[in-house]
């Protein structure tokens, strides 16, 4: 009976998304998010990998080489909002389609570097091209699919980004072993042409319809340029790029972290000030005046929060404080994003039929629960066993994203763009904050002079230093899920059914 119940169930998730692809222009536009994603995550996560390869090859440090993806992830998350805003001012496939171009150009441009400061140089334009084409993709499906189709059309694109991930991992791993580091970027050159491919319908579409009738959005380039350097700052001040020791209560790390945040804080201060006496803001402070529109950030950037956490510290809990391998981090990260990875679809499912209030809090409490277990018994464990801890943190991760990311879109449906940049923004915030604290708490929890301490003995410092992180960050995440409880999501009717098929638009 419980078979026959899971095919059923099977059968109905399939058929839910059939409905999905009933145009030819709405299989375009899922092709072509799909394999955007594909292209931006496969390129972003996994190229980390590459460091000590480009670091042996060109002759430099691995802080230097370092630089190969800070560039490319501090232009992402600093221009991510700009480029929102040039989708709500030229259209948001005409923008997601430049990305594409960008982002494939960059990654073969970057295969072929001569030196390092050429790949940082690519790497960073490859960062322009992944911020078009993420701070777009949200606002192309808000406008081809009606809002109680945008938690199972998000589904698709969060499912291939996992699948980039994965791939991403597992190619470059033997690329890497056996081959050669510039192939990790070659290899995206198919997901990019099929993405281009996918999105050209779209792009003539775009032309044939919407540039003759687009909105005159003006776009105060002064306020973004500040926006873009209050960004930078903020993502470079979580970033260990200083010299000295890695412990964040080292005099090194203290006169470089403490000034950055202060001037993070200080251009923050003055980007506010000045878009609100503006009479056309960059960035438009009121649309936050929509409670449940922010308490959707909220939670978004908690729940990114928690990711990176986990990414930052469990490398260094298996290497620095159980004495294992980074082979042992990357297949235990492996198993951590292939469980579940079918999730996203039911979860889109569930939120289109059912728009359920607990998904949310429910979603963000498994991943507190995974963090946890993880701080907690990571130590007592054998090495097999973390995968196992970190079960919950994977369930909730795949009942989360897609739901979310249609419930922040649909939290502000008068402005697209706007709730699109903020996702992403959002997202990106939390990458960093999540990184800084992770690696904050477990400094201060670590004895000043840890480098001196013989590997075996710091052992036990550095478990005890990762349960601190951990937990910390627990009770963060636990407070986006509170949040989560009381969200409310308005209903919003298929009120733009003669443009549903509009899979261009540039600023409803």
């Amino acid at each position: 009976m419980n078979i026959i119940s899971v095919i059923v169930a099977r059968l109905n998730i399939i058929s839910a998304f059939k409905e999905l692809g009933s145009t030819q222009q709405r299989k375009d536009a899922l092709y072509a998010l799909a394999f955007g994603q594909l292209l931006v995550q496969s390129t972003f996560i996994p190229i980390t990998l590459t460091i000590p390869s480009i670091a042996t090859y060109f002759g430099v440090g691995i802080d230097d080489a370092s630089w190969s993806v800070i560039a490319r992830l501090l232009v992402l998350g600093s221009t991510v909002f700009l480029a929102a805003r040039l989708g709500d001012r030229y259209g948001y496939v005409l923008v997601f389609f430049i990305g594409l171009i960008v982002m494939t150009v960059a990654n073969l441009l970057a295969a072929t570097s001569g030196d390092l400061t050429q790949l940082i140089i690519w790497s960073g334009l490859g960062g322009v091209g992944g911020a078009l084409v993420s701070a777009n993709s949200n606002a192309i499906l808000s406008v081809v699919f009606s809002p109680e189709e945008r938690g199972r059309a998000f589904a698709v694109p969060v499912t291939a980004s996992r699948v980039g991930t994965l791939l991403g991992v597992a190619l470059y791993g033997v690329f890497l072993s056996f081959l050669n580091w510039r192939l990790v970027f070659i290899s995206t050159l198919l997901m990019g042409l099929l993405a281009i491919y996918y999105s050209y319908p779209m792009l003539k579409y775009h032309f044939q319809n919407v540039m003759g009738e687009r909105k005159q959005i003006k776009i105060n380039y002064l306020s973004a340029a500040l926006l873009v350097a209050t960004l930078s700052v903020f993502i470079l001040s979580g970033s260990h790029i200083h010299d000295g020791s890695e412990s964040f209560t080292s005099p090194e790390a203290l006169s470089y972290h403490i000034p950055m945040h202060a001037l993070a804080l200080g251009l923050a201060a003055l980007f506010f000030i000045i878009q609100t006496r503006s009479a056309e803001p960059f960035l438009d402070f009121r649309y936050f005046r929509k409670k449940y529109f922010s308490m959707a950030l909220f939670s978004n950037t908690t729940f990114h929060l928690s990711m990176l956490t986990i990414f930052t510290l469990v490398p260094i809990v298996v290497e620095d404080g159980l004495g294992y391998t980074p082979l042992v981090v990357s297949s235990i990260l492996l198993v951590h994003q292939s469980f579940g990875l079918w999730l996203p679809a039911i979860a889109g499912v569930i939120y289109d039929r059912y728009n359920p209030r607990w998904l949310g809090p429910v979603s963000l409490m498994l991943v507190a629960a995974g963090v946890a277990l993880l701080g907690l018994f990571a130590a007592q464990v054998p090495i097999w066993g973390l995968p196992l801890l970190l079960i919950p943190a994977s369930i909730g991760t795949g009942l989360f994203i897609s739901p979310y990311n249609a419930l922040v879109m649909n939290t502000l449906p008068e402005n697209r763009g706007f709730a699109s940049g903020m996702l992403e923004t959002t997202r990106q915030m939390g990458h960093t904050i999540g990184t800084t604290i992770a690696a904050m708490i477990l400094g201060l929890s670590l004895p000043a002079a840890i480098e001196l301490i013989p590997a075996v003995d710091a052992q036990i410092y550095y478990q005890q230093g990762f349960r601190i992180a951990t937990l910390t960050v627990v009770w963060i995440v636990a407070a986006g899920s509170i949040v989560a409880l009381f969200q409310k999501v308005p209903v919003l009717l298929s009120q733009n059914q003669q443009g549903r098929d509009r899979v261009s638009a540039g600023g409803d």
